[in-house]
């Protein structure tokens, strides 16, 4: 069974005891009677209004038929016969005018589980095309789980790959979901809201990537009535109080836009329409405004016959009634992911009130309201599984497969497709124009591991919207990125610090797990050593304490754990939390945790507020001078900087370098002179790629008279022989005319201060 199987007694053999108290649907058992054609003859009516072929509403009837025999005695919570629910699945999935076999499925779904029915016998009446989608929603029936919560998770995990394989899937599973939703009522309050808020998270999301607007919104309806009844009924009661003052208001607007559309001799149907509860609800959240503040509550929709009257007609619309600024919306050139496509415009209509209109082709009006349905196409030979590659051009359902393999966990998976399919969207172009969709917050890297995993293990740099960018940079919708690559894969540990998709994430910790094993074990067992001491962690290795703690956490051996430690899967604090605690007989191990004293990078200001001068970026190596200043401490300069001409001797301060470095990188700017030519630029950040050398900002100017480029930047170095050597390798490229030391040029609020940083 599938959303239902939290309503009904199983039927099943050998079913476990916890999946037995998930099911509390009546089941009585009664003398074998013939099927109720009553409650077929709707379904029916539907397919011959649709002109459906007689035989595919014959082969539809026979599996009424089938199913009603086997689910005969059984009822639900409601009472009534439990066949009522296939039924009322395929009457759905026909609105949406899916293909026999998608019908058939609804009809049989949930009798492999509920009846004992064995999957060949499907398969013997009703083709293999119809037993894989009846297996694609059906739960999970006698595997043994720890919890209901990974069962679940497993649930939605195959729910999830099926659906890549074959978009009808979640057709059937969102059908299926919507009746239970509308039979929510008959269930127990805690159930309500555990179904109420799965449908929330996952369901409803799913039909809006899908594009299936009117499923959409009725399962966030539905689910905002029993997560929030007493928002839900007043949202409701405040929209009725309105409804007939908003009616009398669209009316008007309606009326005036067919009359000056008459005169310009286009046809047009035009409608009022207003936003479902759940819309309201967010909004009013989302802006944290009341009902009364919002001006949006209804709109008028224009619906027309080609794209070029669509624009025709917002243009009348706007010499007619004064536009808002800022809220005008164009989806037909720029289509959501999901394929809707229509133009947005708030205009201020009668009695001054601001008024939405949506104006979109009748094709356009199809897909808002189905969806991927819409566009939906089935072969007539042989097999009638679409090919989702060719048909349905969602390259996010081939993800929900390649996550699958990236991922250990059913609930990891889950979270996954939760975080990167259902967040909030952001849509960046490649040079070429392809979209790519990335979850809010994303960045340059995100994008590169979404283009090729090959492209994210070799970036190294990215131009968005022909600038040059930190690979931190947070996209937006329209960004241009073009990502730079080098040769070789040199993926880095402290991207896990801004990536946001999982992919990126895991195959970034894959490629370090991968290829740099031993310098993470060193690293792991350092952070450790540091965290608890030396003699503890030796007496840890030396008692095998530490090996039982990483088999408990699932590592075959300690130089594993202590791999995972450093290149960031664990954290010391779940390692630390497993060593067994000194019992009072013991003498105490570990007091306390040490605390590591503040180390200098300069000689002579130990103790010192100090910060490093923008003008001269000093680095290790340089003579450098301290200048004592009213409010900010100590400025550090090198000896040589003109900017030290001016200053008095008196506040001058000795100081030096320190013998030892602290893993720290400064930022040295630098001008390069190159040859106006394409493709220099990536050949600079190639350079700079094979000398391990971070950009940290990057200015570029030409000069198109003299034919050059000039390209200044601060590159991150932790000494002044690092950058001689780097100077030395650019000037080595064949296109580079000069290569200069410069004072730190002035950045944009877009680029990072020249302040030293830690390395990773």
């Amino acid at each position: 069974m599938t959303d239902n199987s939290e309503e009904k007694k199983e039927l099943v053999p050998n079913s476990t005891e916890a999946e037995t108290e998930e099911k509390t649907e009546l089941v009585e058992h009664t003398e074998e009677q013939g099927p109720d054609f009553s409650i077929f003859q709707p379904l029916k009516d539907m397919l011959i209004q649709q002109h459906r072929p007689e035989k595919d509403i014959k082969e539809i009837e026979d599996a009424y038929v089938f199913a009603a025999k086997l689910h005969a005695g059984q009822y639900r919570i409601s009472e009534e016969p439990y066949i009522v629910h296939p039924v009322e699945v395929a009457k759905i999935l026909t609105d949406l005018m899916m293909d026999k076999h998608t019908i058939i499925a609804a009809l049989l779904h949930d009798i492999i589980e509920d009846t004992g029915t064995s999957p060949e016998t499907i398969k013997e009446h009703f083709g293999d095309d119809v037993l894989n989608l009846v297996q694609g929603v059906t739960k999970l029936g006698k595997y043994q789980f720890k919890s209901k919560e990974e069962r679940q998770a497993e649930n939605f995990r195959r729910m999830f790959i099926a659906m890549a394989n074959d978009v009808r899937v979640i057709f059937l599973k969102l059908a299926d979901r919507l009746h239970n939703m509308r039979t929510l009522n008959y269930m127990a309050a805690a159930k309500q809201q555990k179904i109420a808020q799965e449908t929330l998270d996952i369901f409803a999301p799913l039909a809006n990537r899908l594009g299936i607007g009117k499923i959409k919104a009725e399962l966030e309806d539905l689910s905002l009535r029993y997560l929030n009844p007493e928002k839900y009924f007043e949202i409701a009661q405040l929209v009725a109080l309105k409804k007939a003052e908003r009616d009398a208001t669209i009316q008007v607007l309606v009326e005036k836009i067919s009359q000056i559309l008459k005169q310009h001799k286009i046809k047009a149907t035009i409608s009022g329409r207003s936003k479902h509860y759940y819309s309201i609800y967010a909004k009013m959240k989302r802006q944290n405004v009341a009902f009364h503040e919002l001006y949006d509550i209804s709109a008028v929709r224009v619906i027309v016959d080609t794209v070029n009257e669509c624009y025709e007609v917002l243009g009348i619309i706007h010499s007619q009634f004064k536009p808002i600024p800022g809220r005008f919306k164009d989806y037909i050139a720029m289509p959501k992911s999901n394929m809707y496509r229509s133009l947005h415009t708030s205009v201020l209509g009668p009695k001054s009130k601001p008024i939405e209109v949506q104006i979109r082709t009748h094709e356009m009006h199809q897909v808002a309201e189905y969806g991927v349905a819409a566009h939906w196409k089935y072969k007539e030979k042989g097999s009638q599984k679409a090919n989702a590659d060719t048909d349905i051009q969602f390259s996010w359902m081939r993800k929900l497969a390649e996550m699958e393999k990236d991922v250990s966990s059913a609930s990891e998976y889950v979270e996954s497709v939760k975080l990167d399919l259902f967040s909030d969207q952001v849509f960046a172009f490649t040079p070429r124009g392809d979209v790519i969709d990335l979850p809010k917050d994303a960045t340059p890297v995100d994008f590169a591991f979404r283009i090729h995993t090959d492209v994210g293990f070799r970036i190294t740099g990215a131009l968005v919207n022909g600038r040059i960018c930190p690979l931190s940079t947070k996209l937006h919708n329209g960004d241009i990125v073009e990502i730079m690559t080098s040769k070789t894969p040199a993926p880095r540990l402290d991207w896990l610090n801004f990536v946001v998709t999982k992919l990126a994430q895991s195959k970034i910790k894959q490629w370090y797990k991968k290829n740099k094993r031993e310098e993470h074990v060193t690293l792991g067992h350092n952070m450790l050593e540091t965290e608890i001491g030396k003699a503890k962690l030796d007496e840890l290795v030396k008692s095998g304490e530490l090996k039982q703690i990483a088999e408990s956490m699932n590592y075959s051996c300690v130089d594993d754990l202590l791999a995972a430690l450093g290149y960031g899967e664990t954290t010391v604090n779940k390692i630390t939390n497993r060593i067994k605690k000194p019992t009072d007989d013991d003498q105490p191990v570990i007091t306390h945790t040490k605390t590591k004293k503040s180390k200098n990078d300069i000689v002579g200001l130990e103790g010192m507020l100090y910060y490093f001068a923008k003008c001269c970026t000093p680095v290790p190596g340089e003579p450098i001078v301290g200048v004592v200043t009213r409010s900010k401490g100590v400025s550090i300069h090198r000896v040589d900087c003109p900017s030290l001409d001016n200053v008095p001797e008196e506040r001058l301060i000795d100081i030096k370098w320190a013998d030892k470095g602290l893993n720290k990188t400064y930022i040295a700017s630098i001008r390069i002179d190159v040859q106006d030519k394409m493709g220099i630029l990536k050949d600079v950040m190639i350079e700079l790629t094979e000398c391990n050398t971070n950009i940290a900002y990057a200015n570029i100017k030409s000069n198109p008279a003299k034919k050059i480029g000039i390209i200044e930047m601060g590159i991150e170095v932790d000494n002044v022989s690092r950058l001689k050597n780097v100077i030395t390798k650019l000037q080595s490229i064949p296109e580079v005319i000069s290569v200069k030391r410069i004072q730190g040029t002035s950045k944009t609020k877009n680029e990072p201060a020249s302040m030293p940083k830690k390395k990773k």
